[in-house]
């Protein structure tokens, strides 16, 4: 009877204690009951800044917190996402992250990383895709992707085609053409997208696979040309412009934008998150503002994203090796 009466008492301990934490669980407050601040690793003007500000309003609605915007630039990005990936992982701290910066910088040798972003930050969700095309300048003999392939390989090495930067998503769309086609083009690197759209426009460079929302005001001008799209979401601004994969089989190109946020993020606080982009990309206002500068709404959530940056990082490690590319 002992051993029976003191069996009880160590069970209605256990339950009492089971009670008691969770009633602690069920006090805990509902994300988010502070303020909550987005990093953007980019200065202020671009169209990716104009997404993360659009995003920032329609998630302090969505949220019932203010969203605070901030930019915090260098180190192609790396300042803002080394400052979230140090930041606890409740969901306050959030970077507002690309494609860049979140897949083909880990995968550049020679770039040193304060954060590897593979390991120490993870996609709550994509807000659009910034869908790329080819471009030349109004005066280019070139009129199909097959005219720019035709050129490079009766003149191996004249071909030239413009980016940003080593290591930019131009550029890799630039090499994965010259991959995939077994023909040398040179890659013309600048500081910057307007820079290299300037000289393309001139006739300096041959071409650049780029993104639209860069070029679609220069195209709709006249100073540059659309020869084909990167990927099928460039139809809804140019619905009967060919797919550069028409003649390259295989090849696909385009960014996205999306939220990221340190490793180890509660998965109430990841679908809160998921809501709030998911709103922003469903409002009719943001919406059209993207469309109106060249970006498609493209929602995914947290597994989604997740994926894609696998996906990314995989695809870009084979084009760099194969180029024998290296951070500058």
């Amino acid at each position: 009877m002992k051993r029976l009466w003191t069996a009880t008492l160590a069970a209605a301990g256990c339950a009492l204690a089971i009670g008691v934490t969770w009633q602690v669980v069920a006090q805990q407050p509902a994300f988010p009951t502070k303020p909550i601040r987005m990093i953007f690793g980019f200065a202020p003007g671009g169209s990716g800044d104009l997404a993360a500000r659009l995003l920032a309003d329609v998630a302090t609605k969505t949220l019932g917190q203010h969203v605070v915007m901030e930019n915090r630039t260098g180190a192609n990005g790396m300042i803002a996402a080394e400052a979230i990936a140090k930041s606890p992982p409740d969901g306050y701290s959030v970077l507002y992250c690309t494609t860049g910066n979140m897949t083909i910088i880990t995968e550049l040798p020679g770039t040193k990383l304060a954060v590897n972003p593979a390991t120490e930050l993870m996609g709550l969700s994509q807000m659009l895709r910034s869908t790329f095309g080819l471009v030349v300048g109004k005066d280019s003999p070139w009129k199909t992707t097959k005219d720019i392939i035709d050129a490079a390989r009766a003149k191996p090495g004249t071909v030239s085609y413009a980016s940003p930067g080593v290591g930019s998503v131009q550029h890799l769309s630039g090499e994965l053409l010259s991959q995939k086609t077994g023909v040398k083009m040179i890659h013309v690197p600048y500081r910057g997208s307007q820079a290299a759209i300037q000289d393309l426009a001139s006739g300096l460079t041959g071409f650049s696979i780029t993104n639209l929302g860069d070029t679609i005001p220069h195209i709709r001008q006249g100073t540059l040309r659309l020869i084909a799209l990167g990927d099928p979401l460039g139809r809804q601004f140019f619905p009967d412009a060919p797919m550069i994969g028409d003649t390259v089989p295989g090849f696909e190109t385009y960014a996205w934008f999306g939220l990221c946020g340190p490793v180890g993020l509660p998965p109430a606080v990841v679908k809160r998150w998921e809501e709030a982009v998911k709103a922003s990309v469903e409002d009719p206002t943001v919406s059209k503002k993207l469309l109106d500068n060249g970006m498609v709404p493209a929602f995914a959530d947290s597994a989604t994203l997740i994926k894609t940056m696998e996906e990314n990082r995989r695809g870009y490690r084979e084009v760099i090796r194969a180029a024998g590319i290296k951070a500058e």
